[in-house]
């Protein structure tokens, strides 16, 4: 007797069906925990296969006993986003992983609401999908590129944000920072505060902002620079950039927390990896992009 579910990391689920039925009817009561509209994406997106032969999207599709529905929710979009500052890497019918350029706002503010990564998403997926539009999952500072990960529905964006600790993997960036920095390797826990200026304070008392950690180890360094792998256990505004300058090495370029503009013309920080648990796959995804040549260049021996 077939497993009534088979994972296959290439193909995504595969289900057996025991008894003559509907895709929807079928779909329902196999996919528990996802709502009817999170089903209907599927289809819309292309994503169901009955047999492995012919790709299904209307709901109320028969099916026979012993047919196989296999599930690619992995599937990659054609359509092409045309934009300088932004590339999409990865998209299914839940998800879009991006990378940023740096000088790229994430989402939008009171000064400037429509060169943001997010209006430009949703002006994509607006043009492909009809009515669809983007959810914001997590956020880069204006002048920090590397991967961004966004929601196709609000429901996907609330299990992902609501249970980030348990989904997000792992978050590395990359730094450039003034100095030689020592000790070599340390975990930085302070509590994160934020003035009316709207700028971060590190600080030791618990009762005064929010619990921030974050771990950095040196990869090179020479007697000015160093370059760092920087992990976030936490994610706070403006995290990374405040926990190193409050420990008297602020990032390159930096001017809001460092010294101000630099020669390379850009703060020295990128979101180089990003790796979640899948949503809906529950497959784990990873995704990393290129570093700057710049950074090592700076922090060479």
């Amino acid at each position: 007797m077939p497993n009534p579910q088979k994972k296959n990391n290439t193909e995504g689920y595969t289900l057996y069906v025991s008894e003559p039925t509907t895709l929807m009817v079928f779909l329902k009561e196999k996919l528990h925990g996802h709502s009817q509209n999170s089903i209907k994406a599927l289809l819309k997106h292309k994503c169901v296969w009955i047999n492995n032969k012919d790709c299904i999207s209307q709901y109320n599709h028969p099916l026979n006993k012993n047919d196989r529905v296999t599930i690619k929710s992995g599937i990659k979009i054609s359509a092409k986003l045309q934009n300088p500052k932004l590339k999409i890497v990865y998209e299914d019918a839940y998800l879009i992983v991006v990378e940023k350029q740096e000088g790229l706002l994430s989402v939008g503010t009171e000064k400037e609401k429509a060169k943001t990564a997010y209006n430009i998403l949703n002006q994509y997926i607006k043009e492909n999908n009809g009515d669809s539009h983007i959810y914001v999952v997590h956020r880069l500072d204006k002048e920090t590129s590397g991967i961004m990960l966004f929601a196709k529905s609000f429901e996907i964006q609330q299990i992902l944000q609501k249970n980030w600790n348990e989904n997000i993997l792992e978050r590395e960036y990359i730094a450039v920072v003034e100095g030689k920095i020592t000790p070599s390797q340390k975990t930085i826990i302070s509590y994160l505060h934020e003035s009316k200026s709207t700028k971060m304070y590190s600080n030791l008392n618990s009762e005064n902002g929010q619990k921030a950690i974050t771990r950095y180890k040196v990869i090179q360094q020479n007697d000015l620079y160093s370059l760092l792998s920087v992990q976030l256990e936490t994610g706070r505004k403006n995290q990374i950039r405040t926990h190193l300058q409050s420990i008297g090495y602020p990032i390159v370029g930096d001017i809001k927390y460092g010294n101000g503009k630099h020669e390379v013309n850009r703060m020295c920080l990128h979101a180089k990896t990003l790796s979640f648990i899948h949503p809906f796959s529950k497959q784990k995804m990873s995704f990393e992009m290129t570093v700057p040549k710049i950074f090592y260049t700076l922090a060479e021996l």
